[in-house]
């Protein structure tokens, strides 16, 4: 950071310029993939999930709460974990004020787990999440979402060959329900594909360290839970 190259205002204003070039170009190429994603075509959900909800059971239609569109986050917390995944949990840290804001354009944002109902309530009040946080313990809605694995079954993720041997991993994926009731999958990403929803990498991605981690064990060797960090 000391070695950094420093220059005039004058001379970083038409360094700037140039670097605003290349963020516009970005900005119209991220534009025409985000339209690219909305024009894949959908499949239609043949299979009847039910979830158990704070609100008793529920199929993946009543899951939409009134409203045509669905996203999912597939939160990682295994049924036998006595708690989820710190870097999901810094996930739903950053959607969760998001539900309400989506709710007036036709969207329902969820959670859904593997966890029974009872450790994802714990956890939830916990946190102080008001986002509706569903178990899928009793489906295969996280296998057939290529979420969640049985160790015993070739799998896929991200849309290549799984490699690793655990059992969870994160992913988000998108739900239309048209006037009769039909559900139709339209959308779904794995991996770096889930970076966009978290806002504070994209913040630290501004800042002159970035995100700081190639010195660590994993990307995300840094992240707590909310409420367990120092200082």
């Amino acid at each position: 950071m000391t070695d950094h190259k420093i220059v005039s205002q004058d001379e970083w204003i038409a360094a700037r310029r140039q670097l605003l070039a290349q963020e516009k170009e970005f900005t119209r190429q991220r534009d025409l993939l985000s339209q690219a994603r909305r024009d894949l075509p959908w499949v239609r959900v043949e299979k009847a999930y039910e979830f158990d909800t704070a609100g008793g059971r529920r199929s993946l239609p009543d899951l939409f709460d009134g409203r045509s569109q669905l996203i999912v986050y597939h939160f990682m917390f295994g049924p036998d974990w006595e708690t989820p995944c710190k870097s999901c949990s810094f996930w739903a840290d950053n959607f969760e004020r998001s539900v309400v804001h989506l709710k007036a354009r036709d969207v329902t944002l969820i959670a859904v787990s593997r966890a029974p109902l009872a450790k994802l309530e714990a956890f939830k009040q916990r946190m102080g999440w008001t986002f509706n946080w569903v178990s899928s313990a009793t489906t295969d809605f996280n296998f057939d979402c290529d979420a969640s694995f049985r160790p015993e079954e070739q799998a896929t993720y991200n849309y290549a060959p799984k490699t690793s041997s655990v059992t969870e991993l994160p992913g988000i994926s998108v739900f239309h329900k048209d006037a009769s009731g039909t559900v139709f999958h339209t959308y779904s990403c794995y991996s770096r594909g889930i970076d966009m929803m978290n806002a504070t990498y994209q913040y630290l991605d501004l800042v002159p360290k970035g995100r700081d981690e190639a010195d660590l064990p994993h990307s995300m060797a840094w992240v707590h839970y909310r409420d367990s960090y120092g200082g």
